[in-house]
């Protein structure tokens, strides 16, 4: 007891309740699962788009494609879009079952696990990246330049010598139109991650409940929606941005392609909870719930 409990008590206490209310325990749990849960949840929604930014250098080098994402797009994710949706996500309230749950396995339940880099880097990561390449497909192919066409190019599209590589239909291209093709890649690959962080977002707000039980009344995480998507269309319609950051405006049909993929990884995440609701201590839930 802080109050009524003596300085020795005190000092072999492994905790102290200020107030001396057995009641703050119960309040002091709560509060501790709940900073947990949320660490655990900006984490995850951080690393997620780890493997839409990474995987076009892989496409680059291994398959011999004009880049599908620069770096300065890379970084206008991680220091501009992801960063007020990520500390958003500090403020979201408790689950319903925050107090039903057992004592977390200190040694065993980390705060980064197996389970989360698995569900970030293997499952909707995966989601994401397909997004991007898909968004990228597009552009090219509606361009002139089909998805095989693109493969083993790389060299002669990054030649300055090369004034005239032809598309899929013939159609000659010099090197500077070719860069500009490929910079509008950049901003449409960049603002299909915008879209389906989106998504990716809004699943993360809970680790189990349903986001229609979890509900939107996180106005910090609504305002994180509305401002990452207005920064990415400051950053692609701003005039000056093509010299300044190499990012083309992008036409507004270009937004959509990366729409069905957000679409999925809600829906994917709504199925995988309502299982993990539905079968507590599941394969599902071993493999899958961080």
């Amino acid at each position: 007891m802080g109050i009524a409990g003596s300085d020795v008590s005190k000092q072999a206490a492994d905790m102290i309740l200020l107030d001396d209310n057995f009641a703050s325990i119960v309040t002091g749990v709560e509060e501790g699962r709940l900073i947990f849960d949320n660490l655990k949840k900006s984490i995850a929604y951080t690393l997620t788009s780890n493997i839409p930014e990474i995987s076009p250098f892989l496409a680059f080098i291994l398959c011999d494609i004009p880049l599908p994402l620069g770096t300065v797009t890379i970084l206008c994710i991680d220091l501009g879009t992801d960063m007020v949706p990520a500390i958003s996500l500090a403020y979201e309230e408790a689950e319903a079952d925050i107090m039903k749950r057992p004592p977390r396995d200190p040694f065993n339940d980390k705060l980064v696990n197996a389970r989360l880099i698995s569900m970030a880097y293997g499952q909707i990561g995966m989601i994401q990246a397909a997004a991007g390449f898909f968004v990228y497909f597009v552009i090219m192919a509606e361009n002139g330049f089909l998805p095989m066409k693109l493969f083993g190019i790389r060299k002669q599209w990054d030649s300055k010598a090369v004034n005239d590589l032809t598309d899929s239909y013939g159609q000659e291209w010099t090197y500077r139109d070719r860069k500009t093709l490929e910079y509008t890649c950049h901003t449409a690959f960049f603002v299909s991650i915008v879209v389906v962080q989106w998504a990716d977002l809004i699943i993360c707000k809970t680790r189990r409940n349903s986001i229609v039980h979890q509900g939107m009344r996180n106005w910090a995480l609504n305002f994180g929606l509305i401002f990452e998507t207005a920064l990415a269309a400051f950053l692609s319609y701003t005039p000056g941005m093509d010299k300044g950051l190499r990012m083309f405006p992008l036409k507004f049909v270009w937004w959509l392609p990366a729409i069905p993929f957000a679409l999925a990884i809600f829906i994917y995440d709504e199925v995988r909870r309502f299982y993990l609701r539905r079968c507590p201590g599941g394969w599902l839930e071993q493999e899958t719930y961080y």
